[in-house]
């Protein structure tokens, strides 16, 4: 691999190792944010698959060349929990703020008939008081909307951010709110089990269905023995 700078001086080998090592690593990133973007949609995530895929080659054959790249599992871990908070986050925030817009009649309308009866059931009828609200019909269901959009995926998404950066406080935050999405995972299946005569009454596929899209949910089960067993001087202050 060419080498970046001049390797002359005592440590002008490491430099130009440590310039080569960042700017491949930023060239799988870039692959690998643009797929992750395009998945965090949900609607373009089979564009974006391919996408983060290079990316990830990309860091493989960097880091077989010899050079240091970010751990396989770092890159793996933030990617997946920057996706699984972009997907819950964009899709409830338009059912929050643009439930009556044609983009979310359509695929909202889509998501309830096929997996899930509670985005189907009622919709846009939910009032507060004389004030209409619209959007998911099912109170429990908005209120993990609002909560959860503000107290658990945005903050996950910064930790995750830090992660990715070899950050400290990216890996300690990520272990807070890899806990945090533990309860949500406990919550949010009573939540659907309480409301399991709407949600999969029918809809095309429903517990089934439910498994499928919940594989992202599974991110801090996965996430939390690496976080609390790596060696932490990995990362930085």
């Amino acid at each position: 691999m060419t080498t970046t700078a001049n390797s002359s001086g005592p440590f002008g080998g490491y430099d130009v190792h440590q310039t080569d090592s960042k700017a491949a690593q930023w060239q799988a990133d870039k692959w690998m944010i643009g797929g992750t973007l395009l998945m965090g949609t949900g609607v373009l995530g089979v564009f974006g698959l391919p996408l983060f895929f290079y990316g990830l080659h990309l860091q493989h054959m960097a880091a077989k060349s010899g050079l240091s790249m970010r751990p396989l599992i770092v890159t793996l871990i933030g990617y997946l929990v920057i996706i699984d908070s972009s997907l819950n986050s964009l899709g409830w925030s338009m059912d929050l703020l643009a439930n009556h817009s044609l983009i979310n009649r359509v695929l909202t309308a889509g998501w309830g008939a096929v997996f899930d009866g509670g985005y189907f059931w009622h919709y846009n009828e939910l009032m507060l008081g004389d004030t209409p609200i619209g959007g998911v019909g099912a109170p429990g269901e908005k209120a993990w909307e609002i909560s959860l959009i503000i107290g658990c995926f945005a903050p996950r998404m910064a930790a995750a951010i830090g992660l990715l950066q070899m950050k400290r406080w990216g890996q300690q935050w990520l272990i807070v709110t890899c806990w945090m999405g533990v309860i949500v995972w406990l919550g949010y299946n009573l939540n659907m089990t309480f409301y399991a005569d709407i949600r999969y009454s029918g809809v095309t596929f429903p517990v089934l269905g439910w498994w499928i899209y919940d594989i992202f949910y599974i991110t801090p089960f996965l996430a939390l023995p690496y976080l609390h067993t790596v060696n932490r001087e990995i990362f930085s202050e």
